[in-house]
This record gives C-alpha cells, structure tokens and sequence, in this order.
C-alpha cells in the first residue's frame, strides 16, 4: 500500500472484543475516532494479557508498525524545520526524538496509561506508569490509527504530538556516551570504560544493568531495556556526578 492511501479492504483485523466507552477520552486526546474500535483495543493491551484471556490481541504487531510510521513522521518534520541542517545533526534530533523516552513521554501526555489492559500481575507490579509499556503502546496505537485511516490520519497527529518536542533544543541533541568520551579525551584520560553489571526481568521486557567508570572518578550505574540504553542511562549519569551538564 503506498503512503497516504487508505487502508485496502482485505487489511486483517484483531479478534479483541470491541472497545467500550473508557477508550472515548483517549481517541479525543488523539483527535482521531475509530473505524474499526478493534485495531485500538488491540493497541492498548499488554502481551501478558494473552496468557489470561483466551483471544486475546495485544500490541506487538501494531507496535511494530507504528515504530515506523512515526519514524518516517518523526524525519520529515526534520527535513522541513531544519533546512540548512546537515544529515547528521538531523540524525541526533531523529534519535532523541524517537526514543522510548520521548514516546513514554507522549503517552503520558494522552493519559494512555490509564487505559491500558494488563493482566492482573502486570497491573499489581506497575506496568501503567512502567516507560516501557507506555512507549510500546503509544507506537502501537500510531500503527491502530495507520491501518484505520492511512497515512493521511496518522501524519496530522504526530506532527501536532512532536511539534512541541521538536523545538526544545536550539542545538543538534549529543549523545550521553559520545559526550562522556569527549569528556574523558579533552582531559587526556583513557576512553570510559563499560562493565555490564546484570540483566533482569521477563524476555518481553528485559532490563540490563551496565556501569561506566572513568579514570580518576567513581564509577556510576545506569539500567535500560537494552546494554546500549543502559550504557546511555550510565554515561547520563556519570556526566551528572562530574557535573557536566548534558547537551540534550
């Protein structure tokens, strides 16, 4: 199918049990109002829902999708609000823009967590406020609104979500890793040094935990939902102890 038509007829759609009247406030919050009330249940139910309710359909699939479709979204906005920008320092605004943290950030600008379905024990160990589950859902319900409406939907709701994001920093955001390493190099140390400390959590939601040292200084410990996110949550950290302030 090809960007901005809309969706064909065979498009398969989720067996999840239509959407009930707590799902109204989070399409006005999106501004976008469903066909097919089933491709947002979909959207917003946690995979540990699966192994609760027979049928059920949670948000792997779509989130998939909706990573896409954002990203596409996410760079064309670049493209048009930076002309004079070079490709890479566009590619540094792409990654600070996309990432789970600024898509959890979005989520709770909807109120999503309050409308996601989780199993008991999900919901018990705090799986609405959990980033991961926000961010998850919040891509998954970009790709909901792409197979309800096409591209032509989607587009106007994650420019009016991202505009906001988008200008926050005059200047191309830096990377936590490369900034620490710049760090360490203008004062002659050797390159900070990553030693992973543990991993932890269900195979759908791991946790890696990761600890950066430089020399002279007391090493700081950062977690995230992969060894590179962890890394950056570290050298995050690290930079904050050595009291540089971040460029992002």
């Amino acid at each position: 199918m090809a960007l901005g038509a809309a969706p064909v007829a065979h498009v398969p759609r989720h067996p999840v049990s239509g959407m009930t009247d707590d799902l109204d406030a989070l399409q006005a919050a999106l501004g976008h109002r469903f066909a097919d009330p089933a491709l947002l249940a979909a959207a917003v139910t946690h995979p540990s829902v699966a192994g609760t309710s027979r049928g059920a359909t949670h948000y792997e699939r779509l989130e998939f999708l909706g990573d896409r479709v954002l990203g596409l979204v996410v760079a064309e906005l670049l493209y048009r609000h930076f002309p004079k920008e070079r490709e890479g320092d566009m590619g540094k605004r792409f990654a600070n823009l996309v990432r789970r943290e600024a898509v959890a950030e979005v989520a709770g600008t909807l109120g999503l967590g309050a409308h996601l379905r989780l199993s008991p024990g999900e919901d018990e160990a705090g799986g609405r406020e959990n980033p991961a589950n926000l961010a998850n859902a919040c891509e998954a319900v970009f790709g909901a609104i792409y197979l309800d409406g096409g591209f032509q939907a989607v587009a106007p709701v994650l420019q009016r979500l991202w505009t906001p994001l988008l200008s926050r920093a005059a200047a191309p955001p830096q990377d936590p890793k490369t900034q620490l390493q710049e760090w360490a190099q203008r004062r002659g140390k050797p390159l900070p040094q990553y030693r992973a400390l543990g991993r932890s959590g269900p195979d759908h939601d791991p946790r890696f935990d990761v600890e950066v040292a430089v020399v002279g200084h007391p090493p700081a410990a950062g977690s995230g939902a992969s060894k590179r996110a962890a890394e950056k949550e570290a050298a995050s950290a690290l930079l904050a102890a050595l009291g540089v302030k971040r460029n992002d």
